[in-house]
């Protein structure tokens, strides 16, 4: 039965790297409606809009099995609207928002990041003209939601640990609730163990001892796990390279890990890989692995033979250079 899916394209560089990942599919052919909707952004100033998200846009991700998004703009200042990705993940409750790794001395890890509370919950306050506050919420409830999918996610992957990121010797209500329902929750997976790490010597035992966590999951709380992963993107040796996975109870939302880096845009020079890495797992999720293994060998072959990668991997082809050359790769799997 054909699957729906939303289809953002996004800001700055999203539409072309879209552009890219269609091309792909094209060779695959998969059995998807894509359905076009507006966020981000460029619509958002140019329609002058209270959010970044269009009400036909909410519509369509409620019809939708899974959303593709694009690298989106999130504007800054006072004001102004939250995020594409924030909304979506909350609306929909997509707790998980995962990010595999595989740095470039071979270390392969999975970070696994609470996407729907912390920080990112949006609550703010101004006490004085001289004070503000930032509200962190942490529920048992998410704290729980997203330890087990880490164990499981462990499991799926076959690691035997999880890394339990945090600083409950400061934060002891917040991060010592976060701790603790994960301890709780490691009961039930006895053929996994269970470190812990408190976030600034996380920060630099990623760099210093990564060898430490070969085949871990890195779990975290949402702000700390999003510059965790972020590090970890570094070491992989672009973060061009990380696809992203939203992913809830019933709905996930799939995008590349960086941002839209609108000085690129219009300059075909921007990493296709990390979108089109997401696009493979979009279709594994939506029931398709074989041709997403496909897709993810041809990247692979694409980035081994660097004869056609952009800047960032050493090279000094185009985005549509190095895409064609995905879907050369893509073709000789899909004759065997």
């Amino acid at each position: 039965m054909m699957k729906r899916v939303a289809l953002i394209k996004g800001d700055g560089v999203g539409p072309e790297l879209v552009s890219s990942l269609l091309k792909v599919l094209d060779v695959i052919k998969p059995d998807i409606e894509f359905i076009e909707c507006n966020a981000g952004a460029e619509w958002w100033k140019k329609n002058k809009a209270d959010s970044l998200i269009p009400e036909e846009t909410w519509d369509i991700l409620d019809s939708s099995d899974a959303c593709f998004k694009g690298p989106t703009t999130t504007p800054g200042g006072e004001g102004t609207p939250k995020s594409v990705a924030v909304s979506i993940r909350q609306k929909y409750n997509l707790y998980a928002n995962v990010r595999p790794i595989e740095t470039i001395t071979g270390i392969e890890l999975c970070c696994v990041r609470e996407a729907t509370e912390g920080f990112y919950f949006g609550g703010e306050m101004e006490i004085t003209d001289n004070v503000f506050i930032s509200i962190r919420k942490i529920t048992r409830e998410s704290c729980r939601k997203i330890a087990r999918y880490a164990f499981e996610e462990a499991r799926r992957r076959n690691y035997k640990n999880v890394v339990a990121i945090h600083k409950s010797n400061i934060l002891k209500k917040t991060c010592g609730t976060f701790l603790e329902e994960v301890q709780n929750v490691k009961k039930n997976y006895p053929d996994i163990d269970l470190s812990d790490y408190h976030i600034d010597d996380m920060a630099q035992q990623i760099i210093k001892n990564i060898q430490r966590f070969d085949k871990s999951i890195l779990l975290s709380t949402n702000l700390f796990m999003d510059i965790i992963s972020e590090e970890c993107s570094g070491l992989a040796g672009s973060i061009g390279l990380i696809p992203s996975a939203n992913i809830g109870d019933n709905y996930a939302m799939f995008e590349p890990a960086h941002g839209s880096s609108p000085k690129y845009k219009g300059l075909n020079k921007v990493n296709p890989t990390a979108t089109i890495l997401a696009g493979a797992w979009m279709l594994e999720y939506l029931g398709d692995k074989d041709n997403a293994e496909k897709i993810r060998l041809a990247t692979k072959d694409t980035i081994r033979e660097k004869k056609h990668v952009t800047y960032d991997l050493g090279g000094s082809s185009k985005m549509s250079e190095m895409t064609d050359e995905i879907i050369r790769n893509l073709k000789k799997y899909m004759e065997v």
